[in-house]
């Protein structure tokens, strides 16, 4: 969650009040302008899109072209304020952005917004290159900085930025270099990938490798019943379900591959059981009397991936991720606009019935008193 003042976290269920402002940026984030009037915005937060926060925004007053707001330099960022009974304004970050897209108005432009990651995956090699051996940090802020020269990068508390990151080549894909997905050849990439974690832009605009998010980090919002303005509406599905990961590293190169190691579900009150030994002994639900055991599993191969623990880490994130889409809950409530991807909420779904969830998404339109967020849960525990 972004860091806001129990004061306005407490006057958000009241009658508070919600300003908003932006401004605008040439020359990378050195220097911010303000927008004379932001008439409308909306943002949409969305851990599985390609870029963390888009929106759009309604800017009045704003000089256009070479000197002003352009689809080519500028950076936009918005905020969300709070206002309580006897409190200054507290502004809350909703984005930093470039402009995708500008349409121009008779008072100023309206604009389509894509975070900082834009930059980043447009911002493609022109030949390929070999880089490494070297620290993920050092490739990684390397390959960042190029892109987005003082755009700070920040190293979250779960994710290792000193894990060795063997020499390869990087085809042309920046992006997919830093984030994950495959080159040319069809081999997976990513640093963060190699390292069990989410790459993104957030609400600062702050490059963040950070861990991917379970159902045992800290909750840091109650969504009450009664908080809830439209009953909570649950869905199931078996779409991207996989309960055991098989993770190695090979470079290609002729040396020892790592792994593979296997990742499971083996919580046996869990409706994505695994059974006791998939691996081992495939056959031992059959044995034991349990129909109901399904294996989905899949493979995850990496050339960055250099070590048995490096490779657990990697199934242990991504097995959180496929099974936490089982069960969703779209609801809509108070706006909380410190509330971000990946945060850990409670939710009173029915009366006494709490239930925790990861906020896949939480949009909402600047300065509206309510959201709706979606949010996905499980019950299981994670073994290797």
């Amino acid at each position: 969650m972004l860091p806001i003042s129990p004061r306005a976290q407490a006057a958000l269920a009241g009658a508070a009040r919600r300003p908003i402002r932006a401004e605008w940026s040439n020359d990378g984030g050195a220097s911010w302008v303000p927008v004379p009037q932001l008439a409308a915005a909306e943002v949409r937060p969305d851990r599985t899109a390609e870029c963390r926060y888009s929106g759009t925004a309604d800017l009045i007053g704003i000089p256009l072209g070479a000197s002003g707001v352009n689809t080519v330099t500028t950076q936009v960022r918005l905020f969300q304020g709070i206002q309580g009974p006897r409190m200054d304004v507290e502004w809350v970050p909703a984005g930093v952005y470039v402009v995708d897209r500008l349409t121009r108005t008779r008072y100023g432009a309206q604009v389509d917004l894509l975070g900082r990651e834009e930059v980043v995956r447009s911002a493609k090699l022109p030949a390929p290159r070999a880089v490494g051996p070297d620290s993920a940090q050092a490739l990684a802020e390397q390959l960042l900085a190029e892109a987005l020269p003082r755009v700070p990068i920040a190293w979250l508390d779960g994710v290792d930025p000193s894990t060795p990151v063997p020499a390869h080549v990087i085809e042309e894909d920046r992006w997919a270099a830093l984030a994950g997905g495959t080159d040319t050849a069809g081999t997976d990439t990513g640093i963060a990938a190699a390292l069990g974690a989410d790459l993104y832009a957030d609400a600062a605009g702050v490059l963040t490798f950070a861990p991917i998010p379970t159902l045992d980090d800290p909750v840091v919002w109650r969504i009450p019943y009664g908080l809830a303005l439209v009953e909570p509406a649950e869905q199931e599905t078996a779409e991207g379900l996989v309960n055991l990961w098989a993770v190695s590293g090979d470079g290609g190169d002729g040396a020892p591959a790592t792994g593979p190691v296997y990742v499971w579900d083996d919580d046996p009150a869990s409706i994505t059981y695994a059974g006791p030994a998939p691996v081992a002994d495939p056959l031992a639900p059959q044995r034991e009397g349990l129909s109901g055991v399904r294996i989905r599993a899949e493979r995850y191969t990496s050339a960055l991936i250099t070590n048995v623990g490096q490779a657990y880490d990697v199934g242990r994130a991504r097995l959180a991720d496929s099974l936490g889409v089982q069960a969703s809950l779209s609801v809509t409530s108070v706006c909380h606009p410190g509330l971000e991807p990946g945060d850990v909420v409670e939710v009173e779904v029915r009366p006494g019935e709490w239930q925790r969830h990861i906020i896949d998404s939480c949009p909402y339109t600047l300065g509206s008193a309510t959201q709706s967020c979606t949010t996905r849960t499980t019950t299981r525990r994670v073994t290797s």
